[in-house]
């Protein structure tokens, strides 16, 4: 059995490679550039927009993982594309080849569609997917943490000097990549329970994180037993978006899109979006996690 991966080389996708690899499972991965050599991965060259690239990357496997997506652009219209027409494409590649299973990354941004353009070309990707006629399963993820991410590391860098900002007020659901990449993988061959379902998956910890809890947790992965946590109202991230913008331009990882969305108070997992227990439940523990993943970054020499 081979699976169809898009995305792979982006943070949630490579940790989709090493546990996959850890459970022997074949790949086929789509990427822009050349990529080494790696034992059960097959590499196609091209991207979303190549539909030639898209058919030989589906062609002969039991189903696709549609991660790739942007959750920054510099506009509505390069969401679209990213996000909605290139999940037509991975859809129509799946079609034409006859490969009958989708399990499609979406974020918990597409719950609020009207909060973000992100979150709003999210949902609309999932429309596309239900409308497809594939078997398909969506998952909504949290934030995701763990190796390798270079977003929510911007937290820990910042809590290495003693403060962390957060929106003011509200809770978040965390997931660490390693769990979600067994869940992606745990839901490749359907089933009843799984089939046309909208997953949320989490950490564990129902009613999530309150924002400062997360800040102190990770505080404490970082060292600091204690740490400044100044509550940001939306204002204020757009102000800090703004000025993210100014001095990083398109690499800017605060954008008044982000902000956007970040000032809303509940991005919790649901209770009514849970996976069955019996297929799969989350084992990194997420103070742990956070702490195992300083330590990635201090080796790796970004802290």
């Amino acid at each position: 059995m081979t699976i169809a991966v898009t995305g792979a080389t982006g943070f949630v996708g490579q940790t989709l490679l090493d546990v996959a690899a850890a459970q022997g499972v074949e790949l086929r991965a789509l990427t822009r550039k050349p990529q080494t050599a790696r034992a059960g991965v097959e590499w196609v060259r091209g991207d979303l927009a190549d539909r030639a690239a898209l058919s030989r990357l589906v062609r002969g496997t039991s189903a696709v993982i549609h991660i790739a997506g942007l959750t920054t652009a510099r506009d509505a219209a390069a969401f679209e594309a990213g996000n909605v027409a290139g999940t037509m494409a991975v859809v129509e590649a799946a079609l034409a080849a006859g490969v009958p299973r989708l399990v499609h990354v979406s974020s918990l941004a597409a719950r609020e569609p009207d909060l973000s353009l992100y979150g709003g070309s999210k949902a609309r990707s999932e429309r596309v997917v239900k409308a497809s006629g594939l078997d398909w399963t969506i998952v909504r993820p949290p934030a995701v943490y763990g190796p390798r991410d270079d977003a929510i590391f911007e937290l820990f860098r910042s809590a290495r000097w003693g403060v962390v900002p957060v929106p003011s007020g509200g809770r978040t659901s965390m997931i660490h990549a390693e769990d979600l990449a067994r869940l992606l993988l745990a839901l490749v061959p359907g089933g009843e329970d799984v089939t046309h379902r909208i997953f949320e998956p989490d950490d564990g910890r129902r009613g999530g994180w309150q924002h400062d809890e997360l800040a102190r947790a990770i505080g404490w992965a970082v060292g600091r037993a204690r740490i400044w946590v100044p509550g940001l109202s939306r204002r204020m991230l757009e102000l800090a978006a703004r000025g993210d913008t100014l001095l990083r331009g398109q690499k800017a990882r605060l954008t008044l899109d982000r902000a956007g969305y970040m000032a809303h108070p509940d991005w919790v997992a649901g209770d009514q979006h849970r996976v069955p227990a019996n297929l799969w439940a989350p084992i990194v523990e997420t103070r742990q996690g956070l702490r195992s993943t300083a330590e990635w970054y201090r080796r790796q020499g970004w802290l």
